[in-house]
């Protein structure tokens, strides 16, 4: 899908590709750490059923606990991948005594 509209230096368009299901889990893991909320805000933003959804998400979360940290492969332009590592921190807090 692609909108396109003419400004003083030409035409413009930009290109608007709806998520695939692993970038709408991926998302979603951003948001909240319960499974069935993830999969109900994968779901609404690819549009599909809430169980093959839940089955996805509890497999890549099974896969993620494993492993500890998430890569994702990025494919930008003209076939070039990057890598983006997603760690969980944990911060501790000091208490003045």
């Amino acid at each position: 899908m692609s909108e396109d509209w003419q400004t003083k230096y030409g035409t413009r368009r930009v290109r608007r590709d709806p998520p695939t299901l692993e970038e709408a889990i991926f998302a979603a893991a951003g948001i909240t750490e319960d499974q069935e909320a993830q999969a109900e805000i994968a779901s609404a933003l690819m549009g599909m059923e809430y169980e093959p959804v839940l089955a996805e998400v509890k497999k890549t979360t099974r896969i993620a606990a494993r492993s500890g940290a998430t890569t994702r492969v990025i494919a930008g332009e003209q076939g070039v991948q990057r890598a983006v590592v997603v760690e969980r921190r944990v911060i501790r807090k000091r208490v003045a005594t």
